[in-house]
């Protein structure tokens, strides 16, 4: 019996100002995880589905990067505007959101 049917895991890497990388914390990891987690709350969904910080996830240049598992969606640039419809669409109804996936084929294979 599976923990959790799905594993949301959101970069908070911090990294100093300045670096060529950028950081997934000072674009608003952290605040987007907080958020992400309160609707899964809200929804009572917190025996099923499980919010949590990464450190660097590789994707700096998507930042902020959340990826979704057991699917393996990788979302880049998420603003949180967009976590209603993350919530609603993919965690919800089981649809990925297409426009947010990172596009680089090394993050998210088309079917």
């Amino acid at each position: 019996m599976k923990r959790f049917e799905k594993h949301i895991f959101i970069c908070e890497n911090q990294r100093p100002d300045g670096h060529p990388r950028g950081c997934c914390y000072s674009k608003g990891g952290a605040e987007l995880r907080e958020i992400l987690k309160e609707k899964v709350k809200k929804a009572g969904l917190n025996t099923k589905v499980r919010v949590n910080s990464a450190g660097c996830l590789d994707a700096c240049e998507h930042g902020p990067v959340m990826v979704v598992y057991p699917e393996q969606i990788w979302y880049g640039g998420v603003k949180k505007s967009d976590l209603d419809e993350i919530f609603e669409d993919h965690i919800i109804k089981q649809t990925p959101v297409d426009r947010l996936k990172i596009k680089d084929p090394k993050f998210n294979r088309e079917s």
